[in-house]
């Protein structure tokens, strides 16, 4: 099941001191910041956003639409980087996440704000990738570990603040005569041009360059690859999964898999993403984890806010402050799972875990309701930051030993290229489920209500009717039953009768239950796959 390997040799890292690695990092982590900063924000904020925008339904775009470019650009990175230098396709990395900002803060619709998350994206493709491929470059691989502690740091960090942030701004009617919620992007300009100044200034580390030929041609087939199959993912619930629409775009996928197959196979060694590395069995199957991983992180945890604040009614800054227990155990497991690799050199061993409790929170989530404790939520929360710690760095670990110099940026960029496919194909396709369910879930829950007569009673209580927001439900109801409500704007539920507000909390909370349950098992996929990883002896 497993044999113990020693990784290739690779060219020495370049000898720098404690201190001045530290001192290129608060560069990088500034940089990879700004792109934590940024998920975890939007992340506590896009229930208020998206009512705002009167798009709560097409919410995934906003998600998919930056995962898409920056999952189509960050092998682009790796490769311009290894002939052009990090430092300056750093910088084009900010500067294009600024913009994106800028503009998602001016967005007037869900459909625009999501053409600039696109934006956003083509900048966000780099900011993981070329931190995580800098460090390789100054550090051997055993104590890869320890600095990449560092970035998890900055991650949970993010993570504390952002949701926090978040919450704030989209709790704001405005601010500086603003709209709050603009200030979910507009915060990221006075931060990312900090990360400018200190990245120009500080990242100054000699890197080999090397030579190499664009793959152009598998750029443009990643395209053709990803777009139709991740807008079947967001739009499938609406055309039917088997539709001629659907259908044509499965084909399109179909074609632009070959393309790309063709493509790669045609660059050879100058390929975005070189078939022979898929040779190497610690980038096949670290990948393949990535990729699983990338789908149970980003596809489950896209309801955990919403289950706070449309199920348990949180205001989002509320909302943030619960994701806390999560970031804990983010950086409690990066730290010491850092700490023991650095130390023993060995690897295995923390996938296995960290995918067992991964999969462990899902499934304890899928079980949650209306009447779930919040402290029970937080220990699930705490469960998976811990399972999250674990994977993350110790997979970029498994990808990076099977890869020499010349390919170490290439094969950094693969681990978010196929990380963040995995997200976005998980941030699509399950809040398509929730979304294509909850309908129905509504319905069933409206109709178990009627027989009850505590939700009848409340109907008839004219101190109940006297409130126009019961007034105007109830009249929904009445002239179309459960389809009738309209969920693209989740608002009306805070000022709503809990008797009558019961079979809507419901419904959400199944439906959700489900995205979480489809999560575990995808994880549990990846658990059971983690055994045939090999042994890896750092040295």
């Amino acid at each position: 099941m497993s044999e113990t390997a020693v990784p290739p040799a690779q060219a020495p890292a370049p000898a720098l001191t404690h201190r001045q690695i530290l001192t290129v990092l608060t560069g990088l982590m500034l940089g990879m910041g700004l792109g934590a900063l940024d998920q975890t924000i939007v992340g506590s904020a896009i229930r208020v956003i998206a009512d705002q925008l009167h798009g709560q339904t097409a919410q995934a775009w906003v998600t998919t639409a930056y995962l898409v470019t920056a999952t189509i650009t960050t092998p682009l990175y790796g490769k311009l980087s290894d002939i052009y230098g990090r430092k300056p396709l750093y910088l084009t990395a900010i500067s294009l996440f600024l913009v994106g900002s800028l503009l998602c803060g001016m967005a007037n619709s869900i459909y625009e704000l999501a053409a600039f998350r696109a934006i956003q994206g083509l900048g966000g493709g780099g900011l993981m990738s070329l931190a995580l491929t800098i460090i390789a470059d100054m550090v051997p691989a055993r104590q890869r570990s320890r600095y990449q502690g560092y970035f998890m740091a900055v991650f949970g960090t993010a993570s504390v603040i952002g949701p926090v942030i978040g919450g704030l701004f989209a709790g704001l009617d405005s601010f500086l005569g603003i709209d709050g919620w603009r200030w979910v992007f507009l915060v990221n300009l006075p931060v990312g041009l900090a990360a400018l100044a200190v990245v120009a200034k500080v990242l100054n580390v000699a890197t080999e360059r090397v030579r190499h030929r664009i793959d152009y041609l598998g750029a443009v087939a990643l395209v053709v690859l990803l777009v139709p199959l991740l807008t079947v993912a967001e739009q499938g619930r609406e055309w039917g999964w088997l539709s001629s629409t659907s259908l044509t775009m499965y084909g399109i996928g179909a074609v632009g898999l070959l393309l790309f197959v063709f493509a790669e196979n045609r660059m050879g060694a100058e390929a975005l993403l070189p078939l022979r590395m898929f040779r190497q069995p610690s980038f096949r199957m670290g990948n393949l984890l990535n990729f699983l991983v990338g789908i149970g992180m980003f596809g489950g945890l896209s309801s955990v806010p919403l289950y706070l604040q449309i199920v348990k009614g949180l205001n989002p800054t509320e909302a943030g402050m619960m994701l806390l227990p999560m970031t804990a155990g983010i950086m409690v497991s990066t730290g010491v799972v850092g700490k023991l690799i650095s130390k023993t050199g060995r690897l295995k061993v923390f996938p296995i875990v960290g995918a067992a409790f991964m999969a462990t929170a899902l499934f304890l989530f899928s079980l949650i309701g209306v009447d779930t404790s919040l402290v029970q939520v937080g220990l699930t929360a705490v469960t998976m930051g811990g399972g999250l710690g674990m994977l993350m760095q110790t997979l970029t670990l498994v990808v990076q030993t099977g890869a020499t110099s010349r390919d170490m940026g290439v094969a950094t960029a693969s681990v978010n290229l196929f990380r963040q496919t995995g997200g976005t194909v998980g941030a699509a396709a399950f809040l398509s489920v929730l979304f294509s369910t909850v309908g129905g879930r509504i319905a069933d829950s409206t109709r178990a209500a009627f027989a009850t007569p505590e939700f009848t009673a409340a109907l008839r209580d004219p101190e109940v009717l006297a409130n126009p927001v019961n007034r105007t439900f109830a009249e929904a109801l009445q002239s179309g039953g459960a389809a009738g409500i309209d969920i693209n704007d989740t608002s009306f539920l805070y000022g709503l009768d809990p008797r009558l507000a019961r079979p809507v909390l419901e419904g959400f909370a199944s439906s959700m239950d489900t995205v979480f349950f489809v999560g575990g098992c995808v994880v549990l996929v990846a658990f059971a796959l983690t055994w045939f990883l090999r042994d890896i002896r750092l040295d």
